[in-house]
């Protein structure tokens, strides 16, 4: 699955993304997807949103990483080059854009923006508690899907989370409503971060006429269907590679207390190759609760110790 479709949060929010013409004129999305977007013109702006999702979501679980989602300045290829390499970086990243345009197209769809957004009539009567109807929307998965479109849209099917409304006199629960509620996009990247830091290295192989992906170490056991895969190693992200969209570490800061932690000095530097400064930052502190409602605190300076990878 391609991802040059994440381009579409550069566009500014007034440009329109949907008709015949401005479909045409969207650069980064494929032949197929610009049938997509002439024919449902109307999901394109969750889709514009999904893009969003996906960056800002990206570069909070890798902020203290060697590769920390940094995007390139221009172009259709936001994380760069690497991207389209088949590492686990580019594992996840599919992973949770399929998360992320399922997720605001049914936020779409429960606010009544899209015309064409029904419910799902096989949710209701299933559960004792009765469920309400709820928004159609494709987070139900398929055997012929990409495996990571459906490792990120079973992150958002397993952490669902079902709320219920009692009716009655006098607040009894005599009847009750339920339905349920995807989870909190941060909940999704935490899940899809987790599967990223097990992912399973696999080749491409035949079992009779069909392909499979299977382990290239024989001795680990096969993935299961919510796994992250991925066909290649992944650089090592440390020095700058501008083809591929790689800004390297130089100047980056770092955790010097941890040696061991993803964030330490020497994983995220590559090496010891970092440096100490002193800087002065101002942090809220004497903080008191006001009766009623408020909290008040001072400005505080205090000087503090910040490591960063030498240039």
């Amino acid at each position: 699955m391609a991802t040059n479709w994440l381009s579409l949060a550069r566009l500014p929010r007034s440009r329109p993304v949907s008709g015949a013409a401005p479909c045409a004129r969207l650069r980064g999305l494929t032949p197929g997807q610009v049938g997509v977007c002439r024919a449902r013109g109307e999901v394109m702006e969750s889709v514009r949103k999904a893009a969003e999702m996906v960056i800002e979501e990206c570069q909070h679980q890798f902020r203290n990483r060697r590769w920390n989602c940094s995007t390139t300045p221009r172009g259709i290829n936001v994380f760069g080059r690497v991207m389209n390499q088949g590492t686990r970086e580019a594992a996840f990243v599919h992973a949770l854009s399929s998360a992320a345009v399922a997720v605001a197209v049914t936020r779409a769809c429960t606010r009544g923006e899209l015309e064409r957004c029904g419910c799902d009539r096989k949710v209701r009567g299933v559960s004792p508690e009765g469920f309400q109807c709820e928004p159609k929307v494709c987070l139900r998965t398929t055997a012929h899907e990409p495996p990571q479109q459906r490792s990120g849209r079973k992150a958002i099917l397993h952490n669902m989370q079902v709320e219920c409304k009692c009716h009655g006199v006098s607040g009894s629960c005599e009847l009750r409503t339920c339905w349920k509620v995807m989870p909190p996009f941060r909940r999704v990247g935490v899940v899809l971060k987790e599967r990223f830091d097990g992912a399973t290295e696999v080749r491409l192989t035949r079992i009779g006429s069909r392909p499979a992906l299977l382990p290239r170490d024989p001795q680990v056991k096969p993935p299961a269907a919510r796994d992250l895969l991925y066909l290649a190693p992944s650089p090592d992200f440390c020095h700058l590679d501008p083809d591929n969209g790689i800004p390297g570490t130089a100047g980056r800061r770092c955790n010097g207390t941890s040696r061991l932690a993803p964030d330490g000095c020497e994983l995220v530097c590559c090496g010891p190759g970092y440096r100490a400064g002193r800087a002065e930052v101002v942090q809220r502190c004497s903080c008191k609760f006001s009766w009623c409602c408020s909290v008040r605190c001072q400005q505080c300076k205090n000087t503090v110790t910040i490591h960063t990878c030498r240039v």
